[in-house]
């Protein structure tokens, strides 16, 4: 598959006293009709490499080539094939949701009728068709965000990046959400960077997911295989008798575990499990039920996040 966006060694270092390295020669490619997860915990550097391949923010050292060609060199041609969603950014509260659409459809050498065209039936596929000649003042975030989202679209862009594109959106508004990316990608070969927090969506929507920690790639793979890294499952019993010797046991082996009612759930190596219900059966533990959940992409995001300085 071809590269749309390759980056090679990309770093910034905020000068100072002590110099920063936010972001630490980093490495990877988007390919053409990929959907690419860009995580890791607050501070790991996302949103800083988002910015230098937007051009906002300046790198370092390294290099970015966007369609085999140079960013620094030819980033206003580029960027006409590149657009970019946030929860966290807005458009000028002032005008209304069709007068901001509009000009920025100016930007990308588009009519005011060629942009209603194209924006129009995105606007409906979002829900706030009926919103087009009000102020972006009067939108709710929720409602913003849809906005932002199809500001990134209208123009029919090759790569899109988006940052955290539905972290204030309704579960279900979310959901679709991410149906629409899928069709993006399915229908149009749109190559997409999305950075999120929520793991489910990631697993839903990313074809491949690289983990930023302080400023470095420390994992790229397939979000399952990621996943499945984690050699600890989730072993949750709902204990008729002995809850608290299930807890002592649970305890002395220094497994983590969750209380609930007669429910406890508890993290351990799947090698481990036979030996643990062996112990429960010798206590005399009583219990009804015993679901075993493998480990999920939530599961590797919160071990790598607790890890300390293991890079």
């Amino acid at each position: 598959m071809i590269n749309v966006l390759s980056v090679q060694n990309l770093t910034k270092i905020y000068p100072g006293k002590i110099p920063f390295t936010a972001i630490d020669k980093i490495s990877f490619d988007l390919k053409k009709g990929e959907i690419l997860g860009l995580l890791g915990p607050n501070g790991s550097g996302k949103t800083t490499t988002i910015q230098m391949l937007l051009g906002t923010l300046a790198y370092t050292s390294g290099a970015i080539f966007y369609f085999q060609q140079d960013f620094a060199q030819t980033r206003s041609e580029i960027l006409e094939k590149v657009s970019f969603a946030s929860t966290y950014t807005s458009l000028p509260w002032i005008l209304t949701v069709k007068e901001n659409l509009e000009v920025f459809g100016l930007l990308y050498g588009l009519t005011r009728k060629e942009s209603a065209i194209k924006f129009d039936p995105l606007l409906e596929r979002f829900g706030i068709l009926g919103k087009r000649n009000q102020r972006v003042a009067s939108l709710s975030a929720g409602q913003v965000t849809r906005l932002m989202l199809v500001k990134a679209f209208f123009t029919d862009p090759q790569v899109v990046l988006l940052d955290e594109p539905t972290a204030s959106l309704d579960p279900d508004i979310a959901s679709d959400i991410c149906s629409f990316l899928l069709e993006q990608r399915d229908k149009k070969g749109l190559s997409i960077l999305f950075s999120s927090h929520k793991m489910e969506e990631v697993m839903e929507v990313c074809d491949r997911t690289i983990f930023l920690k302080e400023g470095k790639i420390i994992a790229d793979d397939l979000p399952e295989k990621l996943a499945k890294s984690i050699s600890a499952v989730h072993v949750k019993l709902c204990v008729h008798a002995g809850l608290n010797r299930t807890i002592a046991v649970a305890a002395n082996a220094g497994f983590k575990y969750s209380v609930d009612h007669r429910n406890i759930e508890i993290l351990i190596e799947e090698d481990k499990i036979p030996a643990f219900l062996h112990t429960l059966s010798k206590e005399g533990v009583n219990y009804a039920t015993i679901k075993i959940k493998e480990p999920s992409l939530d599961d590797f995001f919160h071990h790598i996040a607790k890890k300390n300085n293991e890079l």
